[in-house]
């Protein structure tokens, strides 16, 4: 996608009430999300608009994956050291803790994981979305269900980091 065609859809975003715009054209992938990643930081809005080109530029490389499942990043990993680090939904959709019913879960509470494990899916309008994990760690808590609905930045799992 042209630098000017993506401009033109932050601009859509920031000027309307949507949160969030995602398009797929010709194998290119754009994400573009009015808020930041992690509700407790503060930013100023000029950081805030270079994360959303950084967040657009490894959007569209990842779109140009021949993966036949889409993969969504883990939206936001809140820090709270005490009672490990957080990794909450990047979207609306259904939570699956498995490839198929009956299948072994990704990952069981005392697993160790590392970046790029797929921790769940997340069904969003028939889409199967892998969820990976973007640090390193031990599940300390799987805080959704098998099959439940959850919502955007809705806490997932919690994670000791290491």
């Amino acid at each position: 996608m042209r630098e000017k065609n993506i401009r033109k859809l932050i601009k859509i975003v920031e000027d309307s009430n949507i949160a969030e715009l995602e398009v797929s054209r010709w194998g290119q992938k754009v994400r573009i999300s009015k808020y930041s990643s992690n509700p407790n930081n503060a930013l100023n809005a000029a950081s805030q608009k270079q994360n959303e080109a950084q967040q657009i530029e490894l959007d569209e490389v990842a779109g140009q994956s021949e993966s036949p499942i889409p993969t969504a990043p883990v939206s936001s990993v809140a820090s709270d050291q005490a009672n490990g680090q957080v990794i909450r939904s990047p979207m609306v959709g259904t939570f699956y803790g498995a490839s198929a019913p009956g299948a072994e879960p990704y990952v069981e509470i005392g697993d160790h994981i590392s970046p790029g494990k797929v921790l769940c899916i997340i069904e969003a309008m028939k889409l199967m979305n892998e969820i990976e994990a973007e640090i390193s760690g031990t599940v300390l808590e799987i805080l959704v269900e098998n099959g439940n609905p959850v919502e955007y930045n809705q806490p997932l799992f919690k994670i000791t980091a290491k």
